[in-house]
């Protein structure tokens, strides 16, 4: 297998060598590199149990509902900080369900409101035996107790991944057992910080009396760190992935491998036992090491797939922009023996028409490019830096993942508003061919709080129905027209059932082929970072409901200070929302739909919602009783989607008002009141 990687290698540097940029973008855009992932501060280990100054309320003048159902947010657990939910891509497996016995749980780190003395080395959960609607929270089940006279206990738990381990057959929830796997600080892969494994297992109806203990330390071959793939299956086994990196020397150093943790669920010690093995992945030296790694398997546990966001020089380099994009290791034996890994070509004529057709509208091109304008097999694509995986009925890989344009550097990404968007690339056939779906336009990508140390980009993540049918792919972005980066993000959702000739029923959001804003108009709106999601969802009552957990965090809130984690109760999908046929619309839907404005009457601010059914351009106009032009407003080309408008810091004397939309040649006119 080496041969042939080597060999795949140098003919892939033989085709980057010949690859020159062959269009020129244009100056002023917007774009985004993957953040250099260096050592990951570690945060002090205790903190007040004051809850930080968090946006948890929407606006009193915003009514309670949102676009498809209504929305219910209620509290569960507390953390002593926002670290547990992780960042830079790092969203772990935070959120598990077991659809057949109706149980929902959060995983964390300890402290909070909730647990005032907790140190946040410590780990716990939040559980729900009825789907999400009732919670018993902070349950403690690894503690922390290796104190070497440092700062920080060597044994102290950070950035958890877990999963529920439902046998298979099984409804009985005294047989459902919680497992967790994460990093602590046991230095042996870099002084006084990471390298050490922390994992075990508690029953979920009696977890004081059940949970376990067990540590792993890095002993060369292995570095280990901070697993980013986890997945757990039915027939009693766990699967941790990490990136195998030496932190000795204080910077990484990428062992061109990842590392396989794979447990194996023991009926007599009731735990998972666990052994490890590399897996060659190796990639262009000018990435460094992979940027994201995710693990899923299928319900009978056989068909697996690992995925990777990077480069390894096996695809075509198109217009001389090398970019990132999916590479895929898969196992039919269970995660006995995995295939070599393959890249997924995004761009050029090999390409995926779903991206090189639908991503850009030939305006959108033009906004991009100098003259002469490239063709469309002639732009570069690359993936974002994180990204999610699910495996459906078939045994067939659905990835979660951002797309857009490489940006004037290597491995950049053009993230200018509504450039770039959400992706479902899958494939029909176990991976032979792949195909590419769009699900929504993106305005906001990175997000950033503490000066920039603390970001986050769209944090895209999969759920799948208890039957494996129907995939949910949900994203971060900062819709409000006011918004200048992504931390003042909504939750947007979209379905996706792929069929064999590679296209797929989509979700609308109402009458509109759309996607849906989870949040708007909601105590979450505008406030709901850092969400995690379940890789299973429910379904009941011909519901398909998302399991969908959050940390609000403002702008001005400082990371290191305790959270309270949110939980969405009942956001769901039914089949009367599956409204697209690959491009065909089954429903009618009108070009453009604008909102009454809320609060009306106002004073200061207003908002409207304006909803596209096709790409135009935008723009507002207020007039007063005697039709004089107040106000006016234009906001340029935007996407089919919505998009909230914010008038605010005007002057208009009280009175009535009438306030028009114009997208393209169509427009809307309603009235307002000001106070």
């Amino acid at each position: 297998m080496r041969k042939v990687l080597l060999l795949t290698l140098v003919l892939g540097l033989g085709l980057t060598a010949f690859a020159q940029r062959t269009y020129k973008l244009k100056s002023n855009l917007r774009e985004h590199k993957a953040i250099e992932k260096m050592m990951i501060g570690i945060e002090p280990t205790k903190a007040t149990s004051m809850i930080s100054n968090q946006q948890n309320d929407a606006p009193a003048f915003l009514p309670q509902y949102k676009n498809t159902n209504a929305v219910t947010i209620i509290d569960i657990g507390t953390s002593a900080n926002a670290y547990s939910y992780s960042y830079a891509g790092g969203q772990k497996e935070i959120v598990a369900a077991a659809p057949e016995v109706n149980v929902v749980t959060n995983f964390h780190r300890m402290g909070g409101a909730l647990d005032p003395a907790g140190y946040s080395g410590d780990l716990g959960y939040d559980i729900s035996f009825d789907g999400g609607l009732t919670w018993t929270n902070m349950i403690e089940i690894y503690t922390a107790t290796n104190n070497a006279g440092g700062e920080y206990y060597t044994d102290a738990g950070r950035y958890p991944s877990h999963g529920l381990y439902n046998p298979v057959g099984n409804t009985d929830i005294e047989n459902v057992w919680l497992q967790f796997h994460a990093p602590n600080l046991d230095g042996s892969n870099s002084p006084d910080s990471w390298g050490g494994y922390s994992y075990g297992v508690a029953n979920i109806t009696d977890p004081e009396n059940t949970n376990t203990k067990n540590l792993q330390s890095s002993v060369p071959p292995y570095y280990q760190y901070i697993v980013d793939a986890y997945d757990i299956t039915r027939t009693g086994k766990v699967f941790a992935v990490d990136v195998n990196q030496d932190w000795g020397s204080g910077s990484v150093v990428y062992k061109g491998s990842l590392i396989v943790n794979e447990g194996t669920w023991d009926e007599d010690d009731f735990d998972f036992v666990f052994t490890r093995e590399l897996l060659d992945a190796p990639v262009a030296a000018a990435t460094t090491r992979p940027a994201h790694v995710k693990v899923a398997f299928s319900e009978d546990g056989n068909t697996g797939y690992i995925s990777m966001i990077g480069d390894n020089e096996t695809t075509t380099v198109i217009s001389g922009s090398p970019g990132y994009y999916p590479i895929i290791f898969k196992t039919t034996d269970g995660g006995e023996s995995w295939s070599d890994p393959v890249g997924i070509q995004l761009a050029g004529p090999n390409g995926l028409p779903g991206i090189i057709e639908d991503l850009l509208t030939d305006d959108q091109i033009a906004q991009l490019y100098e003259e002469p304008l490239p063709a469309r097999d002639q732009i570069p694509y690359t993936t974002a830096f994180d990204h999610d995986i699910v495996v459906d009925a078939d045994g067939n890989l659905h990835i979660g993942v951002v797309i857009g344009v490489v940006g004037n550097d290597d491995y950049s990404i053009v993230s200018a508003e509504y450039l770039f968007a959400a992706y479902d690339i899958f494939t029909t056939d176990g991976g032979t061919t792949w195909h590419a779906i769009k699900l929504g336009n993106i305005r906001q990508f990175r997000g950033e709080w503490d000066g920039g140390d603390f970001t986050e980009d769209n944090r895209i993540q999969i759920s799948i129905s208890p039957d494996r049918e129907t995939v949910f792919v949900l994203w971060l972005d900062s819709d409000a027209e006011t918004a200048e980066s992504n931390n003042r993000p909504n939750i947007f959702a979209r379905g996706v059932r792929a069929n064999q000739w590679g296209t797929a029923d989509l979700t609308c959001d109402g009458t509109n082929p759309v996607a849906t804003n989870v949040t708007m108009f909601s105590a979450a709106m505008w406030s709901a970072p850092f969400h995690a999601v379940a890789s299973k969802s429910f379904f009941a009552d011909g519901k398909y409901t998302i399991p969908i957990a959050f940390q609000p965090l403002a702008p001005e809130d400082d990371p290191g200070a305790p959270v309270q984690y949110k939980y969405i109760t009942d956001f769901y999908f039914t089949d009367a929302d599956f409204c697209i046929v690959g491009s065909e619309e089954i429903k009618a839907v009108e070009a453009l739909q604008v909102s009454q404005n809320f609060p009306n009457p106002f004073s200061n601010e207003t908002y409207i919602t304006v909803n596209l059914a096709k790409g135009s351009q935008l723009n507002i106009e207020v007039y007063n009783l005697t039709g004089q032009k107040v106000y006016d407003k234009k906001y340029g080309y935007k996407p089919a989607g919505q998009t909230s408008l914010v008038i605010q810091d005007v002057d208009f004397p009280t009175g009535i008002y009438f306030y028009t939309v114009q997208a393209g040649t169509e427009k809307i006119t309603r009235k307002m009141i000001v106070n």
